[in-house]
């Protein structure tokens, strides 16, 4: 496992090495001592795997107020997608700031989401499916969200949105969110 420090404070992009042979590859997603040792010392108690039919689509942006503000492991399994962290808290060298990363099936590219950050992706293929890792378990009452466009953040989505959620389009911009001083 390759570890870089990304622009996001505390966020890191993640090269997995795939072992090949005649049946096909191998690659392990996590290693809690190898991890330890590039700086993330979090228990990942939770795993989930989101299927997006359609190119266009947008998932996001997604985050969970303390006490169950999390850290997430993001993986492609299939397709292309552009994924997406902003760094929401107050504290952070990087508050506001935000992050883009292209990442597909092919390349063994893993993202770690440290806690007290958005996320949001958009596909930019059918038939995605992304894997998540979360160090927290989903706490209904603590999930939050912003909304994509929001100024504040300035994110340029690759292409035009066609297809999300009406929960996602319903999500307050950041100046509006009552729980943005609760995050961390």
């Amino acid at each position: 496992m390759l570890f870089r420090q990304a622009e996001i404070s505390g966020a890191r992009t993640i090269t997995l090495p795939r072992h090949h042979d005649e049946r096909g590859s191998f690659g392990r997603i996590f290693d809690r001592e190898r991890f330890a040792d590039n700086g993330i010392s979090c228990n990942f108690v939770q795993a989930s795997i989101s299927r997006t039919s359609y190119a266009g689509t947008l998932r996001g942006l997604h985050f969970q107020r303390f006490p169950h503000a999390e850290a997430k492991l993001v993986h492609c399994l299939r397709g292309e997608m552009y994924d997406v962290i902003c760094d929401l808290r107050p504290d952070s060298p990087t508050y506001l700031k935000h992050q883009s990363f292209y990442l597909n099936c092919s390349d063994n590219e893993m993202i770690f989401i440290p806690p007290g950050c958005a996320h949001g992706f958009m596909t930019l293929s059918d038939d995605v499916e992304v894997l998540y890792a979360m160090s927290d378990i989903y706490a209904p009452d603590h999930a939050m969200g912003l909304r994509f466009d929001d100024p504040v953040l300035g994110i340029s989505w690759p292409r035009p949105v066609a297809h999300i959620s009406t929960r996602d389009l319903e999500w307050p911009k950041y100046k509006d969110s009552k729980h943005h001083d609760r995050i961390k």
